[in-house]
């Protein structure tokens, strides 16, 4: 076991990459017991720096102090030696193995000679889950586990490890609201013990887990402070520059034609139980329904049957007056549904491909990209510039493999996409997730607009600030089911709360 970290220090550090200055100039320490919160825009250099920290990067010019003493990591094992551990934003976890085995990759100690001692491993598992309230269970499989439990096997699995300082890139962005609490409340406890780096865009969990706050903008620290004195909006603006005014749907109801008509739909999930049971939901043009729920009730499985990515077991899917239940995703794109997916990494890109490939990718047969199935490069090369600089798209060149960018990045790839092709209807699915907040903004203004055009939109998100913002009618799914469908202004927190939980108002439940 490593000695306790009583104290770390970052000292004028600087990276470059071809074309970017990711870090300029960072200094920033972290006490004994203390939560720094690590802010900022969406490619500010907020991961940079951890990985610099954790040995995945070396810096072309600065120093780490921990306790002290000056460090110098060649990898990650060298981190992990002094008790530095990092949750990743992406899941390092190996979906075919169970808790304990995944575990065990990185458990050196329970490597004996000619023999792996998994029972070993499993009381280490069980031991630090009771000491820290982490419940998973030490012989599910990853596939098994929601994101939430996946979140808590990496935790246990850093702690296990013998972690005395954890950093957390982003560790709330693909959590609900419940586990997101539980999240919080968590770390609280943990701080006792250990000192926490908390990477995140969400200002409000920020003003609820923090000590300390570093705001990062173009690879520069421009603040740090106590958290307790500055409010969301105060460091919003401190992120972006300028003050953030996040947009509402005040605008009158288009009462456009029907777009997207669902009748009984039933839908089974990957493990095979009934995801969607007899839903049924109606969209007009120009109308933004969102639909609200606790995630895993049936939410990814109507997003992918409405677009053609998986099979519908009974019901009806029309789409503009033509039934479309069972027609495949390529028949969805050339009927004009855009598509926002859930898994930006493994729906929404091909991560090897470039920025300006995957921005084409349901375009690459449209003549104005391509003609003889050969690529117009220079008309390839001008749509991805111009969606860059609109969607302010952080990255080297639009020539980067899209798989190399930050999340947020990522999703702004998706967005410029998918927004830009003109969709006779969009689906969009936590589609500020990750977003800094002036990116969110921006997004829902997008949003809005399309709206104004005379789009359809069904806005699945769990993000009920946002839901309620942007919505014209706002739909509650519960095991598959639609609850309620609740008008614009109807709706708040404690109703919509009570409806994602099954309950029916007044009950004493």
């Amino acid at each position: 076991m490593s000695e306790k970290i009583t104290s770390l220090r970052m000292e004028h550090i600087t990276k470059r990459f071809p074309g970017v200055l990711a870090g300029d100039d960072i200094s920033l320490e972290v006490g004994e017991g203390e939560i720094l919160a690590l802010v900022g825009e969406n490619g500010a250099g907020k991961t940079t720096l951890m990985n610099i920290l954790m040995g995945i990067y070396q810096p072309d010019e600065g120093r780490i102090f921990i306790n002290g003493n000056e460090v110098r990591f060649r990898g990650p094992e060298d981190a992990f030696k002094v008790g530095l551990g990092m949750v990743h934003q992406q899941y390092m976890l190996v979906g075919d193995m169970t808790v304990t085995e995944n575990v065990a990759l990185g458990y050196k100690q329970a490597w004996k000679p000619m023999k792996l001692d998994l029972d070993e491993v499993r009381r280490r598992v069980v031991e630090v889950s009771d000491r820290h309230g982490l419940a998973v269970n030490p012989d599910a499989y990853i596939w098994q586990l929601s994101v939430g439990e996946q979140q808590r096997v990496e935790l246990v699995k850093t702690l296990c490890l013998g972690a005395r300082f954890l950093i957390l890139d982003e560790p709330t962005s693909a959590l609900t609201p419940q586990e997101t609490e539980e999240l919080v409340d968590l770390l609280k406890k943990m701080k006792e013990e250990l000192s926490i780096i908390f990477i995140s865009h969400k200002l409000n969990e920020v003003k609820a887990v923090s000590d300390k706050i570093a705001i990062l903008r173009h690879g520069r620290i421009v603040f740090t402070g106590d958290t307790a004195d500055h409010s969301s909006s105060s460091i919003a603006a401190l992120m972006t520059g300028h003050e953030i005014e996040l947009p509402e749907n005040k605008e009158a109801d288009m009462h456009g034609g029907l777009a997207l008509s669902i009748k009984d739909l039933c839908v089974r999930s990957d493990r095979g139980n009934l995801a969607l049971d007899h839903f049924s939901l109606d969209i007009r043009e120009g109308e933004v329904v969102g639909l609200a729920g606790v995630s895993g009730n049936g939410q990814r499985e109507l997003a992918e049957a409405v677009n053609g990515l998986r099979a519908v077991e009974s019901g009806s899917i029309s789409f503009f007056g033509e039934e479309c239940a069972g027609r495949g995703a390529h028949q969805m794109i050339e009927a004009g549904m855009g598509y926002i997916p859930e898994e930006r990494n493994i729906e929404g890109i091909v991560p090897a491909f470039s920025i300006k490939e995957n921005l084409i990718l349901k375009d690459s047969e449209n003549p104005r990209f391509s003609k003889h199935h050969l690529m117009k490069r220079k008309a390839v090369m001008e749509n991805a510039e111009r969606l860059r600089k609109d969607f302010d798209i952080r990255c080297p060149g639009v020539d980067t493999a899209a798989g190399s960018l930050s999340g947020g990045n990522i999703q702004k790839v998706i967005l410029a996409r998918e927004l830009t092709r003109s969709p006779r209807f969009l689906v969009a699915v936590y589609p500020t997730r990750g977003l800094d907040m002036g990116a969110v903004e921006s997004i829902h203004k997008e949003l809005l607009a399309k709206r104004k055009e005379g789009i359809g939109i069904l806005l699945i998100s769990e993000e009920l600030d946002e839901i309620m913002n942007l919505s014209d009618r706002i739909a509650v799914i519960y095991k598959g089911r639609v609850q309620c469908v609740m008008k614009h202004g109807e709706a708040d927190k404690r109703r919509l709360g009570i409806h994602m939980a099954g309950l029916e108002e007044g009950s004493d439940e």
